[in-house]
């Protein structure tokens, strides 16, 4: 380094690295790792109980192998984390189909774009913030060609410990938003596995999000059987507060029901599904009934799942209406555990009952009055 400052010409330094070096337990495991939460110093292992249900990821990625088997033209496509979005398996069982073209999100997505036009099913598996970089080509190299190309958003919503950088709670925003997209979170892992047989069955651009951590622990059974795109499917029935949730806030919204039928309060809770396009039909019939309104996303606000039913309601000049959006702030949220960071900015079941009640005490205001 001493001898790069004296030179007066340009210069490229390329030095090996050895992940974990000096940290003999990460030296053996390197993948492990590579994002890991609280451990013990002395051993290497997580201080956290082990989990008997499979990640999010890993349903993903033996649902994808299971189809992969089935139909030759899908193919794999990821930016240097073949571990970390669950395709291993993939890439061992098709070689020829798997395609980690390195660091390099832009090209992943133009690469898949290519492939799309001569007829492959290409599944382009990112982390929702890692999937930022590559915008432009989402815009115009798959987007305005409106090519059949999978987007498996990884990581969606509060990462917790794997730090700052690698939150995931823009994606439904920046997506929602480009024209021929499709953008859909599943509730739990049966229902990802059936969004993958409708993603792969779709002509155009489409977008699973899905979270970081441990699925619901249901069965997963139909998996073939795709989820019509844009329709929403009511979970519980109830008069008082209409509870709109997308993805893994629907556990939270279906705990948050439980609480509030014990004070009295009935919630009717709709499982929504898709961001784009949004059940227009559903949400605009219960809201004329229900105008008491909370949505649910793990993402921000700002242009989110909630953003999208405001627009709905006012697109369909539904009268009177009273709305609670529950999502992230106009912040960056912080590194964290996940469960901590969901009470911290009210993405919790808690929250919702504080939301459903501010709405009821409104009416009684406003009838007051």
């Amino acid at each position: 380094l001493n001898n790069i400052k004296c030179l007066n010409e340009p210069v490229l330094l390329h030095v090996s690295t050895k992940k974990g070096k000096g940290y003999l337990p990460a030296e053996k495991n390197p993948v492990y790792f590579h994002g890991v939460g609280c451990f013990n110093a002395d051993t290497g292992e997580s201080v956290n109980k082990e989990y008997s249900l499979p990640t999010y990821t890993q349903v993903f990625g033996e649902t994808i192998l299971e189809m992969a088997k089935k139909d030759e033209r899908i193919v794999a496509v990821t930016a240097a984390m073949p571990e970390g979005t669950g395709l291993v398996k993939f890439s061992e069982a098709y070689p020829d189909r798997f395609f980690d073209v390195g660091i390099a999100e832009q090209h992943a997505v133009t690469f898949a774009a290519g492939l799309a036009t001569e007829g492959f099913k290409p599944v382009v598996a990112i982390y929702s913030t890692f999937l930022q970089r590559a915008y432009d080509q989402i815009l115009h190299d798959v987007c305005l060609e409106a090519l059949p190309v999978v987007f498996a958003v990884d990581r969606g919503g509060i990462v917790g410990e794997d730090g700052a950088t690698h939150n995931g709670v823009f994606d439904l925003s920046y997506l929602r938003n480009l024209p021929n997209m499709v953008v859909m979170a599943p509730k739990d892992e049966n229902e990802l596995a059936r969004m993958l047989t409708t993603s792969l069955a779709h002509k155009g651009p489409i977008a699973i999000r899905y979270p970081r951590g441990t699925v619901e622990g249901v069965k997963i059974e139909d998996y073939d059987l795709p989820v019509t795109i844009g329709k929403g499917e009511v979970l519980q029935k109830g008069d008082d507060v209409l509870i709109l949730a997308i993805g893994q806030s629907v556990s939270e919204a279906l705990i948050a029901h439980v609480i509030l039928a014990e004070k009295d309060i009935s919630a009717t809770v709709v499982n929504c599904r898709f961001v784009k396009p949004l059940d227009a039909e559903l949400i605009g019939t219960l809201a004329r009934k229900i105008p008491r309104i909370v949505t649910v996303e793990e993402n921000v606000r700002q242009g989110g799942f909630g953003s999208a039913v405001m627009e709905c309601l006012c697109d369909q000049r539904i009268p009177g209406f009273l709305i609670e959006r529950i999502g992230i702030p106009d912040t960056f949220v912080e590194h964290g555990p996940q469960k901590m960071l969901r009470s911290k900015y009210g993405i919790d079941a808690s929250n919702i009952v504080n939301a459903a009640k501010r709405l009821m005490r409104d009416v009684i205001k406003k009838n007051k009055t």
